[in-house]
């Protein structure tokens, strides 16, 4: 299929994240938020400050509509859809070559300055991170199981999501991997220190 050129700069930004949380529904700032907390949020970081933000940016390039629905008893709120020009946006962005965002850690950056005298909290940061990413793999387990138990007879754009979905897994079991061996290490570092 041939893509046309699209102006702009279209590597991934938020600005996708939250066009692709709008693909399906129109949603309010605090919708969007909220679906992306539970969702793209476990693959890309945003505060709600910076969705409502790209929400406006996004509304004055053209590439969302917005609309005042009236509540009662309620402020109004807006809500966002995507245009066709937004479609049209996120269609050439999909062709672009994948970059890998490198991570941004301190904890490793910690391990550069491991010495006798912290190893003891440096395991504690690594059991607390480990725990951490347990109870994210126990999360998206529970939706892999909820929702894509059978992937190939997903419509396939959600066989996309759970794609990410198991992407994420995946990496967890290897982060889990890795806490287990940097502990082991620690281990009997700390077990070497004198009294």
């Amino acid at each position: 299929m041939l893509r046309t050129k699209h102006t702009g700069d279209l590597t991934m930004a938020l600005s996708h994240a939250i066009m692709t949380a709008l693909i399906d529904d129109d949603m309010s700032g605090y919708e969007l938020a909220k679906s992306f907390d539970a969702s793209l949020g476990f693959f890309w970081q945003a505060s709600h400050q910076q969705i409502y933000q790209e929400l406006r940016k996004l509304s004055d390039k053209g590439w969302l509509s917005k609309r005042e629905v009236n509540q009662r008893g309620k402020p109004n709120k807006i809500s966002y859809g995507l245009t066709m020009a937004g479609r049209e946006a996120m269609a050439d962005w999909v062709y672009q070559q994948s970059r890998v965002q490198e991570s941004k850690d301190d904890l490793l950056v910690k391990l550069y300055n491991l010495s006798e005298h912290n190893v003891t909290h440096i395991i504690s940061e690594i059991d607390e991170r480990r725990q951490a990413m347990m109870q994210r793999l126990y999360l998206y387990e529970k939706i892999r199981r909820a929702h894509y138990a059978e992937p190939e007879s997903l419509p396939v754009r959600r066989q996309g999501v759970y794609l990410a979905l198991l992407g994420g897994i995946r990496n967890g079991e290897q982060y889990l991997q890795w806490c287990d061996e940097a502990l082991e290490l620690l281990a009997r570092l700390e077990n070497k220190q004198p009294d």
